[in-house]
């Protein structure tokens, strides 16, 4: 899966934006919040989504892709994991981890800022 085919991909999340908040790096929110992290389009084509609610869980993708996956800067801890695209992981898994990405952030989300439907 291509960073462009990821990033169309999680744009057409309900309630789904992109954002620049880092010179350079893009990230896709729901509401106010981030749920994928796909830095710079000149940079490795990868993406930063919520793993797991802990470092445990999401440590499963660091054992089954150690080549591909890797905690994620500053907040590996929370459960981030940085994914990289175009590599060995499959991309159902890569849909399934941007996925489950979105649903971890929604669920967080005040009533107010949830998508409809």
């Amino acid at each position: 899966m291509t960073r462009e085919e990821m990033l169309a991909y999680c744009l057409a999340k309900p309630g789904a934006w992109l954002d620049r908040p880092w010179e350079g790096d893009e990230v896709v929110k729901v509401g106010s919040r981030i749920f994928a992290f796909l830095g710079s389009p000149e940079g490795e084509a990868r993406i930063g989504v919520k793993c797991g609610p802990t470092r445990e869980v999401a440590d499963e993708w660091v054992h089954r892709f150690p080549a591909d996956a890797r905690p994620s800067p500053y907040i590996g801890r929370s459960g981030w994991n940085t994914l990289r695209l175009e590599g060995g992981i499959p991309d159902d898994e890569l849909v399934d981890a941007a996925d489950g990405s979105y649903d971890a952030v929604v669920a967080k989300l005040p009533k107010r800022e949830r998508p409809a439907g």
